[in-house]
C-alpha cells in the first residue's frame, strides 16, 4: 500500500509531533484542559494516520457504500470526487495552508502576549480583538487541516473539538471573573470571545 502514499508511519509520526507541539504553548494544569488537549491530539493522530498511514475512510466507503474510486492517495479525501471535478484542488490547498499558518501565528503570538501579562487582565495586542486568540488559533489549524484532508473520523471529531475548547474558554472566564471581578467583566463586555468585532451580537446572545 506504500505505493499509493500510505503506510508512511514515519510521516504520520513527524506530522503528529509537529502539530501537537502547539500544546506546549497552552496551559494543561486542570482536567478540563488536559481533556481538550487529548481531543486535539486524537484529532491529529486520526487525521495523519488516514492521510499517510491507513486509509480507513476508503475501506469504509468501499464496504458500506460500494465506493469505486481507485485506491490512490487522493481518493482518501472524502470530498476528492467533488474537488477533482470542480478543479479547486490547488486553490483549496493554498487557502487551507493560509488558515493553518494564521492559526499557528495566533497560538504563538497569544502565548507570547499572555506570558508577558504579569498576572493581570491582559487586553492589549491580540487580546484587544478576541478574548481567546490561542484557542481560536487551534480551531483555525484544525479546520484548515480538516478541509485539506477531510475523512469520516475527523469530520465527526472536529465539532467535538470545537465544543471542548468553547467549554474550556467559558470555564477560564468564570475563574477570571472570580479572580479579577469587575475588571474582567468589563473586558468581557468590551472584547468578543472568538470573532473580532462581534461583541454586540455576543452580548445579545448572552
Amino acid at each position: 500500500m506504500e505505493q499509493y502514499g500510505y503506510s508512511r508511519w514515519d510521516l504520520v509520526a513527524i506530522n503528529v509531533v509537529m502539530f501537537s507541539a502547539f500544546l506546549t504553548l497552552l496551559p494543561l494544569r486542570r482536567r478540563i484542559e488536559k481533556r481538550s488537549a487529548g481531543i486535539y491530539l486524537a484529532f491529529m493522530i486520526s487525521l495523519f494516520a488516514e492521510m499517510y498511514g491507513f486509509p480507513l475512510t476508503i475501506y469504509f466507503l468501499t464496504w458500506y457504500m460500494g465506493y469505486r474510486n481507485p485506491l490512490t492517495h487522493e481518493s482518501g479525501h472524502l470530498l476528492y470526487p467533488v474537488i477533482s471535478m470542480s478543479g479547486l484542488g490547488i486553490i483549496g490547498h493554498v487557502v487551507t495552508d493560509i488558515m493553518v499558518g494564521i492559526g499557528a501565528l495566533l497560538v504563538i503570538a497569544g502565548w507570547r502576549e499572555i506570558y508577558r501579562s504579569e498576572d493581570r487582565v491582559f487586553s492589549k495586542g491580540l487580546y484587544s480583538y478576541v478574548r481567546h486568540p490561542q484557542y481560536l488559533g487551534i480551531l483555525f489549524i484544525t479546520l484548515g487541516l480538516l478541509i485539506q484532508w477531510v475523512t469520516i473520523p475527523t469530520l465527526i471529531m472536529w465539532p467535538i473539538l470545537m465544543l471542548a475548547y468553547y467549554r474550556l474558554a467559558k470555564q477560564e472566564e468564570r475563574e477570571m471573573e472570580q479572580r479579577f471581578g469587575e475588571e474582567y467583566a468589563a473586558y468581557k463586555r468590551r472584547v468578543p470571545m472568538f470573532i473580532p468585532f462581534s461583541f454586540r451580537r455576543e452580548q445579545n446572545l448572552s
